[in-house]
C-alpha cells in the first residue's frame, strides 16, 4: 500500500491565510462577486480556490465532510497534515462540507441550526467547472445593494435544494469555487430566476 503524497500548502503561511481569509469574508459579504483564491495549488481533485479555502477555514475543531467524489486518502492525508481536522463519515454531523455540483442529494443531510442557534449549521463548499455558463439568477439580500446577476452551472434541482433547506435565519451558507475563483452565497440570499 502507498503512502499518500503530501502537497505543499501556502508558500506564505500567515500572509496567503490572511489574504485568503480576506476574500472569503468578501465573497460571503457581497453575495455573487467573483474573488480570486490563488494562494495555493491544487490537491488531487480539489481546485486551488477549493484547497484553499479548506487551509483558511479548516481546523481541529471543525468537523469536515467530503463527497465521494473528493474524498481519497491523498485529500485526507493531507487535510489532516495541514488543519488537522476530523473528516467525518456522517454529513448530519459536518460543520463544513466539499461536494460537486452533481451531488446535490446530499443538502438535505447537512445541519441547518436553528432559529435559536442559526450558527450550528453547515457551510458547504460546491466545487464547479466553471463560475459561470448557466442559467441567469438574480441575487438580492444583504451586500447587495439593488441587485445582483449571476450565471452559475448549476441545475434546477440545486436551487430547489437550496430552497428547502433555507429558512433564514436558520439554513446552509454556500461557496462556489472554481479553479482560482470563489463565490458565496450566504443564507440571507434571496434568489429569483428570469
Amino acid at each position: 500500500m502507498t503512502t499518500p503524497v503530501l502537497v505543499p500548502a501556502f508558500a506564505d503561511p500567515v500572509l496567503n491565510a490572511q489574504m485568503s481569509f480576506r476574500a472569503a469574508l468578501k465573497a460571503m459579504s457581497e453575495p455573487g462577486v467573483v474573488e480570486q483564491a490563488d494562494y495555493t495549488d491544487a490537491l488531487d481533485k480539489m481546485h486551488p480556490a477549493t484547497f484553499s479555502l479548506a487551509l483558511t477555514l479548516f481546523d481541529d475543531g471543525t468537523r469536515v465532510w467530503l463527497s465521494p467524489a473528493l474524498d481519497t486518502p491523498m485529500a485526507r492525508a493531507n487535510l489532516a497534515f495541514h488543519c488537522a481536522c476530523p473528516v467525518v463519515d456522517d454529513p448530519q454531523q459536518a460543520d463544513l462540507a466539499i461536494i460537486t455540483a452533481t451531488e446535490i442529494d446530499y443538502l438535505a443531510q447537512f445541519p441547518c441550526g436553528t432559529d435559536r442557534d442559526p450558527e450550528m449549521s453547515c457551510t458547504v463548499i460546491v466545487q464547479l467547472d466553471s463560475l459561470d455558463g448557466g442559467r441567469e439568477v438574480v441575487l438580492q439580500g444583504p451586500g447587495i445593494e439593488s441587485q445582483r446577476t449571476v450565471t452559475l452551472p448549476l441545475s434546477e434541482p440545486f436551487w430547489s435544494a437550496r430552497e428547502r433547506v433555507t429558512d433564514f435565519p436558520k439554513g446552509l451558507d454556500f461557496f462556489m469555487t472554481s479553479q482560482r475563483q470563489l463565490m458565496a452565497l450566504p443564507r440571507s440570499t434571496v434568489v429569483s430566476f428570469l
